[in-house]
């Protein structure tokens, strides 16, 4: 920092204004490039803004007139204004990267607070360069600005605040006519379906299916506009049409599945003519739901990411299972006719395509597979409303899939479904009376030389009547081995690793007060009800939550672990 300052400095005096100026935001792209956003803010762009003004920005972003007459004081035909909007931009950037660096989570109030003033800030620079057509990049750039922070706010549940700003980003796609070409349709689409996803977590499904329709309308006007103005349609546009009209008609079953089925509460209710397992033998489709999907979708992809899309809640957590809640049996109904028809889909009606994919949606209708990432989704989907034939059926199928592939970072999807298989019993004794049998191969597999026979992740070994502390065992060696044999990188999904971890320490904290309380006699309780596998599992979690990263969401509870084992370590050297 200090060398750069000198450099600035320095040569300032010596170059032309335009080049120094150019070459200063130059400086700081490349330093955003390689991460170094708190000296490219402070040393770059920061530098740069302080020729307009000398008091906090933020203080301002409220105040269009001020803003305009701070930094475009000679108007926007000035030589200098492109650079200054890009220097505004880019500050919010290293500002937001600068917060995730600090509290990647969002936990703390201020975290929050910077993102909410980063995206009024860019809601403004945008506001001021949207009348100029040559700054329609200016737009394009901050519309993935606000995309970005608003996906990362939406996961902190903050769906409600955000929706203004993705709905700003929409609009601003379609109120700059050089963006308006079908080669951003893709992109307008993705905000488009961010919208209607705040939507949703926000309750209001009506509104996201009335802007999913209104999208489908602005869709087809461009598709008009395109076919006059060109008699050729080539295929990579059909592909881009396709995609976003997908999108929107996802977004749009996602509500229709539902709605079209609910009845008056004075309505008589008949049994259904058809259950399940009597329409299992049937053809496709089989049932209400099947049908609509047969309507709206032509491939068997898009119906699974349709299936995905409208079970998906924001609110459920994989590993805090709960049943449909309404009181509707026909939501009910739904619910189970989805899961019922994916897994139809996931076994029999097509084979699944290992690829990553950065948007589920980009999915394409007609393509014979659907993404390993949607299938996973699908099991963990499954879990979560406690659907356990489904559970089962479809992660033995996807199971043998994984364990076919030669690319490790797969082996994620596979430890997450490994954890999920041994918490069921945990969380569901009542229901599921055994758990896996852990091998020594098993724990060790990690290690094992690339030589190797390849291992079952799954492999049914003898079970036995699952005593907690048993399944306990297991399910404490299995993340440990999955965490600490494994690299940053391919480590299963935080949710679910933060959930396994809490549950492991709530599970043990009642038999380390019992240790702890012996006093003077530890080591002698220990022997006699063989409670070392609690301080087994404690030294385990003790282990597992500083190479995972989880200290950074609940610090309180690493600080709680680490004092616990040492407490009870120096009891047992005492006595």
């Amino acid at each position: 920092a200090n060398a750069l300052f000198n450099i600035w400095i320095k040569y300032k005096p010596r170059l032309p204004e335009w080049y120094y100026n150019e070459k200063l935001l130059k400086v700081g792209d490349s330093l955003t490039q390689i991460k170094e956003y708190k000296l490219a803010l402070l040393q770059c762009y920061g530098r740069y803004l302080q020729q307009f003004i000398s008091v906090n920005l933020d203080d301002i972003i409220d105040d269009v007139h001020r803003f305009k007459s701070t930094f475009f004081p000679n108007g926007f035909r000035d030589k200098n204004a492109a650079l200054t909007f890009h220097a505004l931009q880019e500050r919010n950037v290293c500002i937001y990267q600068m917060v995730c660096s600090s509290d990647r989570n969002l936990q703390n109030q201020e975290s929050l607070q910077t993102c909410f003033n980063v995206l009024s800030s860019l809601r403004l620079t945008m506001q001021v360069a949207l009348p100029q057509e040559n700054l329609c990049w200016l737009i394009y750039n901050g519309t993935i600005h606000i995309y970005t922070i608003c996906r990362h706010l939406m996961m902190r549940g903050q769906s409600a605040k955000v929706l203004e700003y993705l709905l700003w980003a929409s609009i601003c796609m379609e109120s700059s006519i050089p963006l308006l070409s079908v080669h951003y349709l893709t992109w307008r689409a993705t905000l488009y379906t961010a919208v209607c996803q705040c939507y949703f977590d926000c309750q209001a499904g009506i509104h996201g299916e009335i802007f999913a329709r209104r999208g489908l309308i602005k869709i087809d006007e461009l598709k008009q506009l395109e076919n006059t103005s060109s008699s050729l349609e080539n295929s990579e546009t059909k592909k881009i049409f396709r995609e976003a009209t997908l999108k929107m008609s996802v977004m749009i079953f996602k509500r229709a599945v539902f709605e079209s089925r609910r009845k008056p509460k004075s309505y008589f209710r008949p049994k259904l003519k058809v259950s399940l397992k009597e329409a299992k033998n049937l053809s496709w489709p089989r049932t209400t739901t099947e049908r609509l999907l047969t309507e709206m979708f032509d491939g068997a992809a898009a119906q699974f990411l349709a299936i995905l899309e409208a079970l998906s809640d924001s609110s459920r957590h994989v590993l805090h299972p709960t049943p449909p809640v309404p009181d509707e049996i026909e939501i009910r109904d739904v619910i189970s006719e989805l899961f019922f028809a994916g897994l139809e889909i996931l076994s029999g009606k097509l084979t699944l395509n290992f690829q990553r994919l950065l948007y589920p949606v980009m999915q394409m209708l007609g393509e014979k597979g659907v993404s390993g990432d949607a299938a996973v989704k699908f099991i963990k989907l499954a879990f979560s409303y406690e659907e356990w034939d489904v559970f089962d059926s479809a992660i033995e199928f996807v199971v043998n899939f994984l364990q076919a592939q030669d690319d490790p970072t797969w082996k994620k999807a596979e430890m997450e479904l490994k954890l999920l298989t041994l918490m069921r019993p945990l969380l569901f004794p009542r229901k599921f009376k055994h758990g896996f049998s852990i091998s020594e191969n098993n724990t060790k597999e990690a290690r094992m030389p690339d030589g190797s026979e390849k291992k079952e992740a799954f492999r049914k070994g003898s079970l036995k009547h699952g005593e907690p502390s048993h399944d306990l065992m297991i399910l404490a060696t299995t993340v440990f081995s999955c965490v600490s044999t494994s690299k940053q990188n391919i480590q299963p999904d935080k949710e679910i690793l933060v959930d396994v971890i809490m549950f492991l320490w709530q599970k043990c904290k009642t038999g380390l007060q019992r240790i702890q309380k012996s006093g003077s006699d530890c080591l002698k309780y220990i022997h006699k009800y063989k409670a070392y596998q609690w301080v087994h599992v404690l030294w385990m979690i003790n282990e597992v939550i500083p190479k995972s990263s989880i200290a950074d969401t609940n610090v309180v509870m690493f600080a709680e672990v680490t004092l616990r084992l040492s407490a009870i370590l120096e009891n047992v050297a005492d006595s």
